[in-house]
């Protein structure tokens, strides 16, 4: 495999910089002094390989998404049966464990902030969150039909998003560990009542 260009290992540095200090501070608060000093390298840098903070951070909206979707992808590949892949789908976006990543968490919660704010960032962040909501929703339409499979795709998608939430604002809210444990008693529950609808439909 090729090495990435000086240029490529640069934009990431300085897109691992702006998270990094998103996580701690914010956006507003992370100046490009802040990035530059997190990505080891000079301001000028930072401005020559990027015309501004926000192109920095609709990269890192990208950054993350790719992520979570090679946690996805590597954990639904190990499931065996349909329901499992729900239960993977969730365990990679809430399960604690070696590949967990709560700065990443906490970037993203910021981003979903300047989502509000920010017309760019937001046409980005609704474009990673429709495209992962289709994948849970295709792995649920796996075990309850696609007639089904939107609304319960939706609710467990908001939860996941709520615990995001929850754990950057008030990381002492909830039980440490909790997360996807609950969110994955709650497809249990919503899985085997759509299934039961379906059966008395037929």
């Amino acid at each position: 495999m090729a090495r990435p260009s000086n240029t490529e290992e640069r934009r990431r540095q300085i897109v691992e910089g702006l998270l990094a200090v998103m996580a701690e501070r914010g956006y507003e608060r992370a100046t490009i002094q802040e990035v530059a000093r997190a990505a080891g390298l000079s301001p000028g840098l930072v401005h020559y390989h990027f015309h501004d903070k926000q192109e920095i951070l609709l990269v890192g909206v990208n950054e993350l998404a790719a992520r979570a979707r090679a946690r996805v992808s590597a954990r639904v590949a190990r499931a065996n049966h349909a329901r499992a892949k729900v239960d993977a789908f969730l365990d990679a976006y809430l399960a604690t464990g070696k590949d967990a990543d709560p700065a990443a968490v906490a970037a993203w919660v910021t981003i979903s902030a300047e989502a509000v704010k920010q017309p760019e960032v937001r046409a980005a962040y609704e474009k990673v969150a429709r495209e992962d909501l289709e994948r849970l929703e295709g792995l649920v339409a796996e075990v309850i039909g696609a007639r089904r499979a939107r609304g319960v795709a939706a609710g467990l998608f908001a939860t996941i998003q709520g615990y995001f939430v929850l754990a950057a604002a008030a990381p002492g809210l909830t039980p440490k560990g909790s997360a996807a444990a609950t969110a994955k008693r709650m497809a249990k529950g919503l899985l085997d009542e759509a299934a039961e609808d379906t059966k008395e439909a037929v």
